[in-house]
């Protein structure tokens, strides 16, 4: 299936890097509104560029535009996109907007086509392995979720000189601008959807905490760089989630049920360490000599172990080719489950009513000083009996 990408900033290169993960998708060609970047990126991975986002959608051999602008663009682009008959697969947020973000999911359900969104890290082998532990009730009936979305302190950082492999800045300006919640909070929230279906509500907080973030950034207008919202959901489920921009980079998630608990190390890790505590199991040696030890020198410990033994991945096969640390997600694992899609007529998780809902639930967050509190979603899904991932 062919694939057309508009915009060739930072992220795009972690889309280039996954790609050959995915030998059904063909990349046709690019653009990008800044020529020197179009032409940077192009030498750099020997691809076409197109003229103008016209020559993409006039083109009948593409059948998805992968919307990879800066998020204030996504609706337009992608409103562009359906409306010329195009699949479209959009970073995310969909939109900055709930309503436009609605209007996209409903233009496209209208025209027959499928509107998917970013991010793909709850496709990872991390997530089949936690989904199969929870489907086997290896820790009982799930209660609680503690997850977090915390980057480290960026600001603080050498951003002003990070570069992705074929040369582009990193937006910084631009992501204080857009704030971490939307840029971030969904690699939490798509894997509470994925495990736990719709959210009813969410009671949320957020904050610029730190209106100065160092030389060059005077004048900016900053959007929330502290998150924290508790999510209900239709099954039953409570999850407390955090984003935020200064506390040290933590982007874990701990499960906790009536038979014990399980703990992701790592949302941005294909395969990330998992470890699984049963309550009927009682503590590892590791966590009662961590007990022990605490009892003796009469503190708690800096460090403890992770609480539980480590699963396997064992039968998972060979593990693609992803971007280095800190990000290694397949990018473009997204793409090929809609290409799927497309071609089976079993829906792609990540599309249509579910893309909304995750838009939603990251807008719930980042605006919730503009909003009732606890805000109650306007969206929601049906788990189909089968889709694709």
């Amino acid at each position: 299936m062919k694939i057309a990408i508009i915009g060739t900033g930072f992220v795009a290169d972690y889309y280039m890097t996954t790609l050959p993960n995915h030998p059904s998708l063909k990349l046709a060609g690019v653009y990008d509104r800044d020529p020197e970047r179009l032409k940077q990126f192009c030498a750099f991975y020997d691809m076409r560029a197109y003229a103008g986002i016209d020559e993409i959608l006039n083109d009948p051999e593409i059948a998805i535009v992968v919307n990879l602008t800066t998020p204030e663009s996504h609706y337009a682009i992608s409103k562009r996109a359906l409306e010329a008959g195009k699949h479209v697969y959009c970073e995310k947020p969909l939109a900055m907007r709930f309503e436009d973000a609605q209007e996209l999911v409903e233009l496209a359900a209208k025209r027959g086509l499928t509107l998917a969104s970013a991010p793909a890290n709850a496709l990872s082998d991390a997530s089949r392995l936690v989904r199969k532990a929870l489907s086997d009730r290896a820790i009982g009936v799930p209660r609680l979720v503690y997850a977090q979305m915390e980057d480290g302190p960026v600001f603080r950082g050498k951003w002003k000189t990070w570069r992705s492999r074929s040369g582009a800045r990193w937006p910084g300006l631009h992501e204080f601008e857009i704030g971490c919640t939307l840029e971030h909070a969904g690699y939490a929230l798509s894997w509470l959807v994925l495990l736990f279906g719709p959210a009813t509500g969410v009671t949320a907080f957020s904050a610029v905490s730190f209106p100065d973030k160092g030389p060059g950034t005077e004048g900016i207008t900053m959007a929330p760089d502290f998150s924290v919202g508790c999510i209900t959901f239709r099954s039953g489920v409570v999850a407390r989630l955090t984003s935020g921009l200064a506390a040290p980079r933590d982007r874990s998630l701990t499960v906790l049920g009536d038979g014990g608990s399980m703990t992701v190390r790592d949302l941005w890790d294909n395969r990330s360490a998992v470890h699984l505590e049963r309550l009927s199991e009682g503590k590892q040696l590791k966590m009662r000599m961590a007990d022990w030890l605490e009892s003796k020198v009469k503190r708690a410990l800096p460090w403890k172990p992770t609480p539980g033994r480590r699963l396997s991945y064992k039968g998972f096969g060979a593990e693609g080719a992803l971007p280095a640390f800190p990000s290694r997600i397949d990018f473009a694992a997204g793409i090929a489950a809609q290409a799927r899609s497309i071609g089976s007529g079993i829906p792609a998780f990540f599309s249509g009513n579910v893309a909304l809902h995750v838009t939603e639930l990251a807008l719930a967050l980042n605006n919730a000083h503009d909003l009732p509190q606890p805000y109650l979603l306007r969206s929601t899904f049906t788990r189909p009996g089968s889709f694709q991932t």
